[in-house]
């Protein structure tokens, strides 16, 4: 009788395995659902809206955008975490809401950030330029040092808020480059707020990325010191990077990963990945993020996302223990 027990028992577990296996084979086999942490239009819903398309052209099932703004990403990650485990409901974040918020807003957190969230895979990341005003004199990065250590206090400098990655570049940088006395000038309006405040003069520097610039530069109207990125720019060829600069460590290149609640079965993952990194890499994505100045850079495996994505934490748990930001 035990003997059949343990048959009975065992024959349950193949059978059950053998469903999950043909669940699994046909994932998906209804809409998913990306959420991304921002109004429409930014560069992370950007990147949500043509990862999407090309996987409903390549799944056959739709994916859709849903925008949850607010609270540093933490409405978009709480909506994600209690969402359940099947892999249809996943989310675009980016180095603020996927790195800097678990680490400086982690009391605010209803969930355990590394124990309830997987990273799929990183997908693009956006260079910045560290970009002046055009009436700001210093016209690169060792002109800037020494400007604002003849000027202390009266250099500012513009962030989209407290606690937001370009604040913590330029503070690093001030640090790094000897404590250097600016000004931060928040502007809750984004990258354009940032930008028109530079234009209108009430502001000199800032770290930004190229997408949001490169037109003002184009145009004249914005002049770049360096630029965050892992090479030079093609369009800017004698334009240094920062660690060309001296500076290396310094400055994000603004990674746009893709995360799902974690218990998230192996198998969707899996095909989630597979999917994602073909989508990435046909024409039309590649077209459409190369004219947007983005990097494609998928992770090599699931198990790489995890060691990139840890890793990414241990670099911010760094800055922002070097750096002290007042947060709202």
């Amino acid at each position: 009788m035990k003997r059949l027990g343990i048959l009975a028992v065992s024959l349950v577990c193949l059978a059950a395995g053998a469903a999950f296996g043909q669940t699994a084979d046909k994932y998906p086999s209804k809409p998913v659902k990306i959420i991304v942490p921002y109004a429409p239009g930014g560069a992370t819903d950007i990147v949500a809206r043509i990862l999407a398309d090309q996987l409903s052209k390549s799944l056959g099932q739709s994916f859709y955008v849903e925008n949850k703004p607010g609270a540093f990403g933490i409405i978009a990650l709480q909506d994600m975490v209690r969402s359940p485990t099947d892999g249809y409901t996943l989310m675009i974040g980016n180095v603020s809401t996927n790195a800097i918020t678990p680490i400086i807003y982690a009391e605010k957190l209803n969930f355990d950030y590394l124990k309830d969230v997987v990273p799929i895979t990183d997908t693009v990341d956006i260079p910045a330029f560290l970009v002046a005003a055009k009436s700001f004199a210093p016209s690169n990065v060792k002109d800037l040092i020494a400007y604002v250590q003849k000027n202390p206090g009266q250099v500012r400098y513009g962030t989209v808020g407290p606690g937001s990655y370009p604040h913590y570049d330029m503070a690093y940088f001030a640090k790094r480059a000897g404590d250097l006395d600016m000004i931060a000038v928040p502007n809750k309006a984004g990258a354009s707020g940032v930008i028109n405040d530079m234009l209108t003069g009430s502001t000199q520097v800032a770290f930004l990325n190229v997408a949001s610039t490169l037109p003002q530069v184009r145009a004249g109207n914005l002049h770049p010191l360096a630029v965050v990125d892992h090479t030079p720019l093609p369009e800017f060829p004698d334009l240094p990077t920062m660690q060309e600069a001296g500076f290396p460590g310094v400055g994000t290149i603004a990674w746009q990963g893709l995360f799902a609640p974690a218990g998230t079965p192996k198998d969707v993952l899996q095909a989630i990945f597979n999917a994602t990194v073909a989508a990435l890499n046909t024409p039309e994505a590649s077209d459409a993020f190369k004219k947007q100045g983005f990097n494609i850079v998928p992770n090599a495996s699931l198990s790489d996302a995890k060691t990139w994505l840890a890793q990414q934490m241990d670099t911010w748990r760094k800055i922002t223990s070097e750096v002290k930001i007042e947060t709202e």
